[in-house]
């Protein structure tokens, strides 16, 4: 989760040379903005509503985003990985249910 989710999703983002170029800053910084306002890894003593979804949207491809893995193939998930991710996800993030009482 850290190495493909991390740079949009936390406060650690590392910031690639041409994220310090305009115009295209701009738009890497909009895409970030935009996904720590989705989900915040990094702020959890603020409500994160759409880490419920975090296993659904890696189950459908539709994260990590298309276009930002050219640039950060390291964000790519193997099989193996991305069922790793997605358990995980499912197991603490996902919609959580209360024991019923004995």
């Amino acid at each position: 989760m850290r190495r493909a989710c991390f740079d949009c999703h936390s406060n650690q983002t590392v910031w690639p040379w041409y994220s310090y170029v305009a115009p295209v800053s701009w738009l890497v910084q909009n895409d970030v903005d935009g996904g720590r306002q989705h989900l915040n890894f990094s702020e959890w003593d603020r409500p994160q509503r759409h880490a419920k979804d975090v296993a659904a949207q890696v189950k459908q491809g539709e994260m990590p985003l298309w276009f930002y893995l050219p640039m950060h193939p390291a964000a790519r998930l193997t099989a193996e990985e991305k069922r790793a991710l997605i358990e995980g996800a499912e197991r603490t993030l996902g919609p959580q249910t209360t024991p019923e009482p004995r």
